[in-house]
């Protein structure tokens, strides 16, 4: 029998508005305090993955503190961190469809910065190398536990916009940690077995940070709902409308529909993999291709970038942090300045045309790196065109596997793509990538391009084929909760 939505019972059935009445609200003060307390985690992601990048080659000096080359720190070290956020992906993944958004986001964060500060006192390779890992493994967790909290408490018109910004947000990280290793790298200031440390240390200070404004973020009302905590969740988004009612000084438009679910406590494996890999196939088909495109160019040349500029162009260590530091404004600005589009002209055609296009023009880039007509300025330049486009569609594939499987899979579903993806392209990029760099043949480093750029392009043709129209349409019309008494979203 079904009630209301005050109902909290997990044997009854709940009918209730709170989707619609989340992706009515205006923007306000309260979505900013959400985007600030989750979204900024992605800027801690761009400081670690930069600051190893741009330390690579101090590192592996006489000195440094760690009896490690710089091929291990661009390649062994890289890797692990990245099979560390595959496996905390579909760990914390798991974790946060079973017990909720915002216990895991708070526990992924405590991870991440647990492995940090321990990462700042490594004294062996082996120290290092495991808590580049378990660093990864709280990051990794952040995946999964940031995109659906964003997703589900973000407003429809807004949500690709939003969650393209915050993805890219990465890259202010990226700019932060680019100019960090400058100062920290510079030797008249620290030494050489400081100055790295000090880098790690600075991002436990930010996540601390972070940490006390993610307190002040709520649960997924969503969530609640599908977990028989219906009253909860009324009261809940009830105190978000009266804050943002006060805020605007008028009142709010109507909702637009109900939805009536049966709550459940947890959804099992198997129903998982049947409903991502089987019901909805397509859409695993196209979220597969765009990770493993976006995971293989990004991984493979962002950790070799310093590496390049030093083999290549004779740019000291201690600069090459200004040449990255250009590069990831190219790449904020992508999805800052094309978000927007993703939720006016539509997914499909952003999508296909961002990957495709930075596709084409890192073939160029590898054509003319080729024919040794670039300098380190000039290759950079390049860089920020390609990465411009790239970083839009690189972060759209998160929005992608976030939005448009059902809710009770949405974290595994995040999880699983960005694990097997980076996994198939992360891991096996930047071990690629760096023994191509380290020979110092120009055509070793053009092959790594070009195989970045095939994916990318390939991985566009797919979007252009089955990207889902999820522009300004609520979560549970693009799939439709399992627990839906009702179902109504198309499947595909």
């Amino acid at each position: 029998m079904a009630t209301d939505d005050r109902a909290d019972a997990r044997s009854e059935t709940i009918t209730t508005s709170v989707p619609a009445r989340l992706d009515r609200l205006p923007w306000s003060r309260w979505h900013w305090t959400v985007v600030i307390g989750l979204g900024t985690v992605w800027i801690l992601d761009g400081l670690e993955v930069t600051v190893v990048g741009s330390i690579a080659s101090r590192l592996s000096e006489e000195g440094s503190g760690l009896p490690v080359s710089a091929a291990q720190v661009t390649g062994i070290a890289a890797a692990l961190y990245v099979a560390g956020a595959c496996s905390g992906a579909l760990f914390f993944g798991w974790l946060t469809d079973r017990y909720g958004r915002k216990k895991l986001f708070l526990i992924t964060l405590a991870v991440y910065l647990a492995a940090t500060a321990l990462t700042a006192v490594s004294f062996s390779s082996w120290w290092f190398f495991a808590f580049r890992f378990l660093t990864g493994f709280g990051i990794g967790g952040e995946y999964a536990a940031i995109n659906s909290a964003v997703d589900e408490l973000i407003p429809s018109r807004y949500r690709g916009r939003v969650d393209l910004v915050i993805n890219g947000s990465f890259w202010l990280g990226a700019v932060g940690g680019a100019l960090l290793s400058v100062l920290a790298l510079d030797t008249g200031l620290f030494a050489m077995n400081v100055g790295w440390r000090l880098t790690f240390a600075l991002g436990v200070v930010l996540g601390l940070v972070i940490l006390l404004v993610r307190r002040n973020v709520p649960e997924s009302p969503r969530w609640l709902l599908l977990h028989g905590r219906g009253e909860e969740a009324e009261r809940l988004v009830a105190d978000v409308e009266k804050r943002i009612t006060a805020e605007k000084g008028r009142p709010l438009p109507e909702p637009a529909g109900e939805i009536t679910v049966h709550p459940q406590a947890a959804i099992g494996f198997g129903a998982i993999a049947r409903t991502v890999l089987s019901t909805y196939r397509k859409r695993a088909t196209l979220s597969f291709s765009l990770f493993i495109g976006q995971a293989f160019l990004y991984n493979a040349i962002t950790f070799g970038f310093g590496a390049i500029l030093t083999t290549f162009y004779d740019v000291p260590s201690g600069s090459t942090g200004y040449y990255f530091a250009v590069m990831a404004v190219g790449n904020f600005l992508g999805p800052l300045l094309l978000g927007p589009l993703f939720d006016t002209l539509g997914r499909r055609i952003m999508i296909s045309s961002t990957y495709v296009l930075s596709g084409l023009l890192l073939s160029v880039t590898a054509w003319l790196f080729d024919g040794e007509h670039l300098t380190a300025k000039t290759l950079t330049a390049c860089w920020c065109v390609v990465l411009f486009f790239a970083s839009a569609g690189a972060s759209s594939a998160y929005l992608t596997a976030s939005e448009i499987f059902p809710m009770e899979t949405r974290a595994m579903a995040i999880a699983f793509f960005y694990a097997i993806g980076t996994a198939a392209g992360g891991i096996s990029g930047p071990l690629l990538f760096a023994e191509l760099t380290e020979t110092g043949v120009v055509a070793d480093t053009t092959l790594a391009f070009q195989v970045g750029a095939a994916l990318m392009t390939l991985a566009g043709l797919v979007a252009a084929a089955l990207a889902v129209n999820a522009e300004r349409r609520s979560l549970e019309d693009i799939a439709a909760p399992l627990s839906t008494a009702a179902p109504t979203g198309a499947r595909s």
